[in-house]
């Protein structure tokens, strides 16, 4: 509890009603300006500039206890990448879902060679708590090459049809996606109940916040 007092230090707002304003925002196709309007209709006037605000600060904190928080993966990878626009420039949103569906992580990057490729399996690497069996693709040569030097071990199928796990997860993800860019860094997160891929506040998540509050993060 001295941690989360030291979170909110100097903030005039209790942290429930911060929580639950960065939950607003990010679990719902909502502007700032609508946060604004529903925690007024509850009686508490905050400008969506302190909303923005609160978004920025305590979002990559809630995401990162989120994270942590994350149960077993599956033991078998599908991946998956397809073409988004951000500002007008050509990116590629990779992704990797576990056999029960469940978004092990994703990742926006400018390319989808054997460098980007590489680059996405050591990320999800990082959060593999159980041994990989088995990886599941399409075609793309990127794939087959990283494997070859980063999990030369792990069985790895491009069978036709077999991918169509990852290939369908795509299509709430689309749509979920919020991205942004910052100096010359690119960074996602993935909130479910977005309506669109758009510019905003930016997290280093793969999961949704939730009946998001202070006990239940902190």
């Amino acid at each position: 509890m001295n941690d989360a007092k030291q979170l909110y230090h100097g903030y005039r707002f209790h942290p429930t009603i911060i929580s639950h304003a960065v939950w607003l925002d990010h679990r719902f196709c909502l502007s700032l300006r609508d946060v604004e309007d529903l925690l007024a209709e509850r009686g508490i006037a905050v400008s969506y500039e302190s909303i923005q605000q609160w978004c920025n600060r305590f979002g990559p904190e809630y995401a990162q206890k989120l994270k942590k928080r994350q149960g077993q993966l599956g033991d078998t990878w599908y991946l998956d990448e397809v073409f988004i626009k951000i500002r007008g420039e050509l990116h590629y949103l990779w992704r990797a879902i576990d056999q029960d569906g469940d978004t092990i992580d994703i990742l926006v990057q400018k390319r989808r060679n054997k460098a980007a490729a590489k680059r996405f399996f050591r990320k999800l690497l990082k959060g593999q708590n159980e041994p990989l069996w088995r990886m599941i693709t399409d075609k793309l040569k990127s794939y087959s090459a990283a494997h070859r030097e980063v999990l030369p071990s792990v069985r790895h199928s491009t069978a036709q049809y077999e991918n169509n796990r990852a290939e369908v997860s795509h299509e709430p993800t689309d749509a979920s996606v919020q991205i942004s860019w910052t100096g010359s860094a690119l960074s996602y997160s993935v909130w479910r109940g977005r309506g669109s891929v758009q510019t905003g506040p930016t997290f280093d998540a793969s999961d949704s916040l939730s009946g998001v509050s202070l006990e239940s993060i902190l």
